[in-house]
């Protein structure tokens, strides 16, 4: 492996750069009409443009992709996460093309990509689940309601092909669950090409809790320890952390172990994250697994000392991953990230695209680490998710990691559009947070003091 292309913008372009120079390699961009100058595609050491700013016809266009990979004589391929990250058709015509693909198999990304599969598998795998529902599609709707029944209520209403936090809608009531299923198999054939949906018990209150895990290939595994993501807003993350403030080493082992069973029993390769719901009394269920970098991992690395990427490309191009054993494995200290978007709070987290006037990263802070993906004066386009800055602070403890973090967050400054960071800073010093009563719901309940 000598030339890595990275199939993605933005902050986790720049971020896989990073290891890829560590590791000594050439990097490739590409970019649309409206990324052209963007900062991934001024740090690479070769840029392609890949046509329009609509997503389907340049960072989602495999053939495009190829054709730069081509173009550039790369011969690896890391596709970071959104996009084309956990779409096997992807990842079979780069090695189809005669490309590493940096990532799992085809075949794990299909099988945990399918939620109802996923499901089975991890049930297989001894791993608890929670009640659902089998699929349902808009010409078979047959027993809906009769499965609702059993599944309880509230439930969600999830896409099968879903991910990210997409494709996920609360239903409270009966007479809201017809309504409520059309939805969002409308909205899943539209994000995803796919407009099957199931249902899933919803367990309240619950911490959303998920494991880094990292496979070889042939049936090992390792963990990377937790981290807590139940700070959100539209079921999207917001705020994460590591260790959890709220469940005990006995819950923490027993989810570690369930991963690993699930990444083992999958023969999984490389970097992934099973998620869990955790219920008060401690109890556990699966929700999903990510096939790939997660945009949180940098939690793991600030409490580790890992590169998670760099062991990604390590192990894509046959290195010695010999010593990464779970005995030398171990966790340090605590780490929160706050991921800063061009969005308006006040208006439902709307995003708010335009000219960035003023960026200044806080500097000159122990313990922090600043991943983004724009400069002063880009312009943040409209056609892409709205994340631009990701803040990690890194402490002796949690109160550490806290103190470190909201004097980042003061000291950083935004302007030309509207943003979260107000949210964030309140969300820092709201009494529920810092005793670490952190679940799920805790945006919609507190949403009227945060804002």
């Amino acid at each position: 492996m000598r030339k890595v292309l990275v199939a993605n913008r933005g902050e986790i372009a720049c971020r896989i750069m990073r290891s890829c120079q560590k590791l000594g390699l050439a990097t490739v961009a590409v970019y649309s009409d409206v990324d052209q100058g963007a900062l991934h595609a001024t740090l690479a050491d070769e840029a392609y443009p890949i046509g329009p700013a609509a997503a389907r016809e340049s960072y989602l266009a495999t053939g495009k992709l190829l054709g730069a990979a081509t173009a550039a004589g790369a011969d690896a391929v890391h596709p970071g996460y959104g996009f084309l990250a956990e779409n096997s058709g992807f990842a079979r015509a780069v090695m189809t093309a005669g490309l590493t693909w940096i990532g799992p198999t085809p075949q794990s990304i299909d099988d945990m990509g399918d939620k109802e599969r996923a499901r089975l598998l991890a049930i297989r795998a001894g791993v608890p689940v929670l009640p659902g529902s089998a699929r349902f599609t808009p010409d078979n709707r047959h027993g809906l309601a009769a499965a609702a029944e059993a599944v309880g209520y509230p439930l969600l209403v999830k896409a099968a092909a879903g991910g990210g936090g997409i494709g996920m809608r609360r239903v409270e009531r009966s007479e809201e669950l017809e309504k409520t299923v059309v939805a969002t198999q409308a909205l899943a054939a539209k994000a995803f090409a796919d407009s099957a949906v199931y249902l899933e018990r919803v367990i309240e209150p619950a911490r959303h809790i998920e494991i880094q895990v990292f496979g070889f290939g042939d049936g090992r595994a390792v963990h990377m320890f937790e981290r807590e993501c139940s700070i959100q807003r539209r079921f999207q993350k917001i705020v994460e952390e590591s260790p959890s403030p709220g469940i005990t080493n006995e819950t923490r082992q027993a989810m570690a172990t369930a991963a690993v069973a699930l990444a083992a029993q999958e023969r999984y390769v490389g970097a992934g994250t099973i998620e869990f719901v955790v219920d008060q009394a401690g109890n556990f269920y699966f929700l999903e697994m990510n096939t790939r970098i997660q945009v949180e991992h940098p939690v793991t690395e600030m409490t580790t000392g890992l590169d998670l990427v760099e062991l990604q490309i390590r192990l894509a191009r046959g290195g010695d991953l010999s010593d990464l054993t779970q005995a030398r494995i171990a966790a340090s200290g605590h780490a929160i990230e706050c991921r800063i978007y061009a969005e308006n709070p006040a208006r439902n987290f709307l995003p708010s695209p335009g000219p960035l006037t003023v960026f200044e990263p806080p500097t000159g802070f122990t313990g922090i680490r600043i991943d983004s993906g724009v400069r002063q004066g880009d312009k943040i386009p409209f056609h892409y998710d709205p994340m631009i800055a990701k803040v990690i602070a890194h402490g002796s403890d949690r109160a550490e990691a806290i103190s470190r973090m909201a004097a980042a967050l003061d000291r950083f400054r935004i302007e030309g559009f509207a943003t979260n960071l107000g949210f964030l800073r309140k969300v820092l010093v709201h009494p529920a947070f810092r005793a670490g009563e952190t679940f799920t719901r805790f945006v919609d309940s507190h949403l009227q003091e945060l804002l």
